[in-house]
C-alpha cells in the first residue's frame, strides 16, 4: 500500500519517542474500537520478541 510506505517513511526518519507521541491518539482511537480481545492481542504482539515471551518475565516485575 502507498499510504502504508509512506507512513513507514516518515516513521523512520523521526527519533523513536517522537513516533511513539505522534502514533499515541490514533492508536488509542483506533483501539477503543476494538473488543478486549483484540486489544490484548495487539499488545501482546508488539511486547513478544521472536523466540522470547517478554510478557511471561514481565509478570516478576
Amino acid at each position: 500500500m502507498k499510504e502504508q510506505k509512506k507512513l513507514h517513511e516518515i516513521l523512520d526518519h523521526l527519533e523513536p519517542a517522537k513516533a511513539l507521541s505522534l502514533l499515541t491518539p490514533a492508536l488509542k482511537k483506533i483501539l477503543a474500537h476494538l473488543d478486549e480481545k483484540a486489544r490484548v492481542k495487539f499488545v501482546t504482539d508488539m511486547i513478544e520478541e521472536q523466540g522470547v515471551d517478554k510478557l511471561s518475565s514481565m509478570v516478576n516485575l
